[in-house]
């Protein structure tokens, strides 16, 4: 390759230019994506830093006019190369610009002013400061000596405090500073978004479960093995006292870790476990951090400062220089799939990451994915499990299931089944605490009519819109908001009323139920705000509250040890989804939420409320079966030829215009049944295709979107396929104002 683009100055921004260089003869051997060099730039040719992000044989300049490639740098392998290196990997293995990767690794410093902090110290001592002081006219120099008789006392100010409490001017201080009497001195801090927090070196002591696990990977480590380990715990089995013993392994060797959760509600309560026996070598990102604490802490962790970061996905691209350990705690969850380009799986990324850098990977969960589990069977990853409660009064709780079709029957049209509202009294005569778990939320499902049966739509996408409190109507795609009708839209019927449940509305029928109660509610729109979550969590956690009513975010590894009751509400609303992996969804869910009953010395109970109560998913979770849920789950994968036995390609089409948007689908069909007919014509195994069809929601914001579904046994030839779409002269015509991206799976 005789050209390279490459892109400087990281913490500037500048990600959005690529600049064309040169490379000479000498170098044309050594040159690869992501390494790091030098070259001249700007009209001084000053040598800088720079990464190579790609290589062409071509260019579209006048070649006098390009610079050359300075030389490899000497510094060695920076954490930037590594991670550009692994936005290429993106880039391929997901389908995206280079540009779009570069922009999920790398830490780019946006328009954020940084923390100032100057101090105005005293520079004379003794006698020296005495004569200075005595030789000061009160009238004519009365700032100068009220500013050093303060200093005198104390030593040094803050510049704030000198500037206007003393009200002395920047101008007095410029002069004793010329002469030598003062210093203002100034500091950046790095903002520390768990500031304050204090820490607790007790480590726990290991069961013999636990400490088996911990050896065996620590041992591998000590011999240079670096594999990918899976540990299912049951709920309450102790997971987050393996991940500490093995990072005090890992970090005791100089070496830092990763560790990645799924939800922001859940890092607070982690982040307290960590901190308590880590200390200040912990730090944490989340969506809600400020551009400056985020970014500060990438700083922070590429000097050193720190060696572990907690947080979600985004935590996974840390600028660690030695990192030895990455941890994903429960790995089944669909967060760590991102939903934008390049629409990646931190586990996945993850394992890349760490086989770049001599790491090891290891996973947490009660409910492992389908996935991770079939690749565990595969040999592809070491299987370890922990059959029992790490507290050893704690039992896993009796569960319960209830149909509650013979709830109606016998007339009860209440959320709360009998034996549910039973078991509630009982918890609130005892003093103890009870979860209601319910997957939606709003005050109620969605508005109908009862004339004509349709459902208040969105007008911009193609969902109902969610009935809240305070008589509105929003849609949690767009954000688009309007006032529930008196009268059906589609047919003027009076009759419309709203047809579900959320959490608003249970809250307000566990309230009337129970008058005594004190009831938290947790979901999206009561954890809108910062700090939210961990408001609600730590007033639940100081038992302020009886029943805490919540979305999917209370059941996910949170550890309240006067829950003794877990009420499931609605358990197969999410069983009939589109997903194929919809009975994975509800088994996980069920089995969390049950897991978060009974985890201190009281003995817990679950209640299960369903209308499918004979469903597999149902039935395992209630014995919180994992393995019996994966025999019943997989025929099914391995019959239709859905993940983790095929691979899957999703292309997803989005346009304003929706003939424009079937005309793109239909051109990469007829490209993709070119592919088809030649590997039918080798003789080899012939990709899948399904489509174009709607994709499940076929509108948001105005935008029509259309799938196309292509599968087969080899991830390389899906990629293969999708490289050769990704060169767009065969159907550009057809692509016009059409965005396509692709989901791997």
């Amino acid at each position: 390759m005789k050209y390279a683009g490459v892109i400087v100055d990281l913490s500037g921004g500048r990600l959005d230019k690529v600049f064309t260089y040169r490379i000479p003869p000498a170098l044309r051997e050594q040159i690869a994506v992501g390494m790091q060099v030098e070259v001249p730039f700007g009209q001084g040719n000053r040598q800088i830093d720079a990464y190579v992000i790609e290589l062409a044989d071509t260019c579209s300049y006048d070649d006098s006019q390009i610079k050359e490639i300075s030389c490899v740098s000497q510094k060695g392998v920076a954490v930037e190369s590594q991670l550009i290196q692994l936005a290429g990997w993106m880039k391929e293995e997901y389908g995206s610009s280079m540009l779009q990767a570069l922009k999920t690794v790398l830490p780019v410093r946006k328009s954020v002013s940084p923390l100032r902090r100057r101090r105005v110290r005293l520079c004379l001592e003794g006698a020296e400061r005495d004569r200075f002081l005595a030789a000061l006219s009160p009238k004519r120099q009365a700032g100068q000596l009220r500013l050093l008789t303060a200093l005198s006392k104390e030593g040094e100010l803050a510049y704030e405090t000198v500037t206007g409490k003393l009200h002395i001017a920047p101008s007095t201080l410029r002069a004793l500073e010329t002469k030598g009497v003062i210093a203002v001195e100034e500091e950046n801090p790095y903002r520390n978004p768990i500031n304050g927090l204090k820490q607790n070196e007790q480590a726990t002591v290991l069961n013999l479960d636990q400490k088996q696990i911990v050896e065996a990977v620590c041992a591998d480590d000590k011999s240079g093995v670096h594999g990918t380990y899976l540990i299912r715990g049951v709920t309450g089995s102790g997971k987050t006292e393996v991940y500490m013993a093995i990072l005090a392994h890992v970090l005791a060797s100089g070496r830092q870790a990763i560790v990645l959760i799924p939800e922001i509600a859940l890092t607070y309560q982690t982040v307290m476990r960590f901190y308590r026996r880590f200390g200040d070598k912990v730090s944490i990102l989340n969506s809600r951090l400020s551009q400056g604490e985020r970014y500060d802490q990438f700083i922070r962790a590429k000097k050193g400062e720190i060696q572990i970061m907690v947080g979600p996905r985004s935590a996974l691209f840390t600028p660690f220089t030695h990192l030895g350990l990455i941890i994903i705690d429960e790995e089944h969850e669909g967060s760590y799939k991102s939903e934008q380009s390049p629409r990646y799986h931190a586990v996945r990324v993850a394992r890349k990451r760490a086989a770049m850098a001599g790491a090891s990977v290891v996973l947490g969960s009660a409910t492992p994915s389908v996935d991770s589990f079939y690749r565990c069977q595969r040999g592809e990853y070491r299987l370890f499990t922990l059959n029992r409660r790490a507290v050893k009064e704690a039992q896993l709780p009796a569960v319960e299931i209830v149909d509650l079709r013979k709830e109606l029957e016998a007339g009860n049209k209440s959320i709360l089944s009998r034996r549910l509202a039973e078991l509630l009294k009982d918890r609130l005569q005892k003093g103890e605490q009870s979860l209601l778990f319910l997957n939606r939320r709003g005050y109620a499902g969605f508005l109908s009519c009862r004339s004509c049966g349709k459902a208040v739509k969105c007008p911009h996408c193609d969902v109902s819109l969610t009935l809240h409190r305070g008589g509105r109507m929003i849609c949690h795609y767009c954000g688009h908001e309007e006032a529930v009708p008196r009268r059906c839209p589609s047919c003027g019927s009076g009759y419309i009323a709203g047809f579900g449940i959320g959490t608003q509305k249970v809250e307000a029928m566990v309230a009337e139920q129970f008058p005594g109660a004190r009831i938290l509610r947790m979901d999206a729109d009561t954890t809108a705000a910062k700090g939210g979550h961990e408001a609600i969590l730590s007033a639940f956690a100081d038992e302020q509250a009886d029943i805490l009513i919540g979305t999917q975010m209370i059941v996910k590894g949170h550890d309240f040890p006067k829950v003794t009751l877990a009420g499931i509400l609605a358990a197969d609303l999410s069983l009939h989804g589109s997903s194929y992996e919809s009975s994975e969804r509800t088994f996980q869910l069920l089995t969390q939420a049950a897991g978060r009953a009974g985890r201190g010395k009281l003995a817990g109970q679950v209640v299960i409320q369903t209308y499918s109560p004979e469903h597999y998913s149902i039935q395992m979770a209630a014995s919180q079966n994992y393995e019996g849920f994966y025999q019943e789950e997989l025929p099914y994968r391995q019959m239709l030829h859905y993940p983790p036995v095929y691979a899957m390609m999703t292309l997803l089409f989005s346009s304003k215009d929706e003939q424009a948007a079937w005309r793109a689908a239909r051109a990469v069909e007829n490209l993709v049944d070119r592919y088809i007919g030649r590997f039918r014509k080798a003789g080899r195994k012939e990709p899948e295709m399904i489509g174009p069809c709607d994709a499940p929601v076929s509108k948001i914001s105005d935008i029509y979107r259309k799938t196309l579904y292509i599968k087969h046994m080899d991830r390389r030839v899906l990629i293969t396929i999708k490289n050769g779409l990704e060169s767009l002269a065969p159907w550009e015509e057809e692509r016009a104002g059409v965005s396509v991206q692709y989901d791997m799976q």
